[in-house]
C-alpha cells in the first residue's frame, strides 16, 4: 500500500470547493435538533457553548493539516499504515470505515424517521432507503468531481431556507437570554460536547485532502466552511431560545422543524412541508460524502474497486435503516455515535500528531525520508 496517493490531474478539485465539501459534511440530520440538546445542560448560555465548540473544531482542523503537510499527498490510511505499521495502521483505516457507514445509517434513518413523521407516516422505510441510496450511489459512482458538483449546487439551492428564518427572528423574545452566564463551565463544557453530532464530519478532510490540486490555498475555504457551518447551528439555537419558552424547549424532538412549522405566508400554510423535501438537498451530499468515504477507504485498504463495494455497502446500510426502530433506539444508535465521533474526531488528531512528528524525525535519522 503507497503512503502517498497518485491522483490523476484531471480528478483533482480546486481547494475552493472545499468550503462546501466541509460545510455540506457538517450540515445534515444533527442540526434538526442539537439546539434541543445543547439547551440541555447550557440552557440560555448555548451560544457560549457553541462559540467554544467552533473554537476547538478551528485547533483540532489546525492540527489536522499539520499531519497532512507533513507528507507529499498523503490521505489518513496511508499516515496511519506509515506511522503504525501494516497491520495496526489497517485495523485503524477500518475504525474509520465502520465510523463512517454508522453515521451514514444514523442519518438516513434520522431522515427516513422525519418524512414520515412530517409528511408520509404509512411510507415504507426500505422503499424510501432504497429511492435515497440510488441518488448516494449515482453520484459515488461519478467520482470526485461530480461528488463536489453535488455539494456545490445543493449548497447553493438549499439556502433559501436562510431566508425563512427572518419571521421566527423578529418575534424572539431577547428576555429568555437573561440572565447570562449562569451555566456552570461544566455545563458549557457538556453543550460543547453535545455539537459532536451535528459539528462532526470535518474528519473527511483526512480523505480529500489528496485531491486538492493547490494545497497551499485548503486552509482559507476550509476555516470558512467550519465557520458557517457553526454560524448556521448558533443561529437556529439563538432563534430556539429566544422564541420558545424555555421550559418548552425541553420537550422538542426536532426542534429546528418545529420552528418552520410555526412559519406561515398567505399562499402557503404549513412550510415544514416543503422544509423536510427540501432538507433532502442537505442531506444527499452529506451521505454521498460518507458513502464515498467508505468505498475510498476500502479500496486504498485492500484494493477492493470502489464500484463493487459501493454497491455491497449500499445493500448493507439498507439493512441497518430498516431494522433501527424509531424513537427510543434511533435516539440510543445517534448517541453512542456521538460518543464514538467525539474521540475520533476531537481527540485522535492530537494523539496522533505527535506521532506522525516522531515518525518523521526517525525517518530523517536514518535517512529515509522521501515523503
Amino acid at each position: 500500500m503507497d503512503i502517498n496517493v497518485k491522483v490523476e490531474a484531471h480528478v483533482m478539485v480546486r481547494a475552493f470547493y472545499l468550503f462546501f465539501l466541509i460545510t455540506s459534511i457538517q450540515t445534515g440530520v444533527g442540526i434538526m435538533g442539537a439546539p434541543r440538546y445543547i439547551f440541555k445542560f447550557a440552557h440560555q448560555d448555548s451560544w457560549v457553548s457553541i462559540l467554544l465548540a467552533h473554537g476547538f473544531i478551528m485547533i483540532t482542523v489546525a492540527v489536522m493539516f499539520m499531519i497532512l503537510n507533513q507528507y507529499e499527498n498523503a490521505d489518513i490510511f496511508g499516515i496511519q499504515v506509515d506511522v503504525f505499521g501494516k497491520v495496526l495502521g489497517k485495523l485503524l483505516g477500518v475504525v474509520y470505515v465502520i465510523y463512517f457507514g454508522l453515521v451514514l445509517v444514523s442519518v438516513l434513518a434520522t431522515y427516513i424517521q422525519v418524512v414520515q413523521l412530517f409528511l408520509y407516516p404509512t411510507f415504507p422505510t426500505y422503499l424510501l432507503g432504497i429511492l435515497i441510496l440510488f441518488l448516494i450511489l449515482y453520484a459515488v459512482m461519478g467520482g470526485v468531481r461530480v461528488i463536489v458538483g453535488v455539494a456545490f449546487l445543493f449548497f447553493v439551492f438549499s439556502q433559501i431556507i436562510l431566508l425563512l428564518l427572518y419571521d421566527p427572528l423578529t418575534r424572539m423574545e431577547w428576555g429568555h437570554f437573561l440572565p447570562m452566564f449562569q451555566a456552570s463551565p461544566t455545563d458549557i463544557l457538556q453543550g460543547a460536547k453535545a455539537t459532536t453530532y451535528t459539528l462532526g464530519g470535518f474528519e473527511m478532510l483526512f480523505l480529500l485532502y489528496p485531491f486538492i490540486e493547490n494545497k497551499e490555498n485548503a486552509k482559507v475555504p476550509t476555516f470558512l466552511g467550519l465557520a458557517h457551518s457553526s454560524f448556521i447551528l448558533l443561529l437556529t439555537t439563538i432563534i430556539l431560545i429566544g422564541y420558545f419558552s424555555l421550559d418548552y424547549i425541553i420537550n422538542l424532538e426536532f426542534s429546528l422543524l418545529t420552528i418552520f412549522k410555526s412559519i406561515s405566508f398567505t399562499f402557503v400554510e404549513r412550510i415544514d412541508y416543503f422544509i423536510v423535501i427540501e432538507w433532502l438537498m442537505i442531506v444527499l451530499p452529506n451521505n454521498i460524502l460518507l458513502l464515498w468515504g467508505m468505498s475510498y477507504g476500502l479500496n486504498r485498504l485492500f484494493n477492493i474497486n470502489q464500484k463493487y463495494s459501493g454497491y455491497v455497502l449500499a445493500s448493507i446500510v439498507l439493512i441497518a435503516v430498516i431494522f433501527i426502530k424509531f424513537d427510543y433506539q434511533s435516539l440510543t444508535f445517534t448517541n453512542f455515535i456521538s460518543k464514538i465521533g467525539f474521540w475520533i474526531i476531537f481527540v485522535y488528531p492530537f494523539i496522533l500528531l505527535p506521532c506522525v512528528l516522531i515518525r518523521r524525525k526517525w525517518k530523517r535519522a536514518k535517512g529515509l525520508d522521501d515523503l
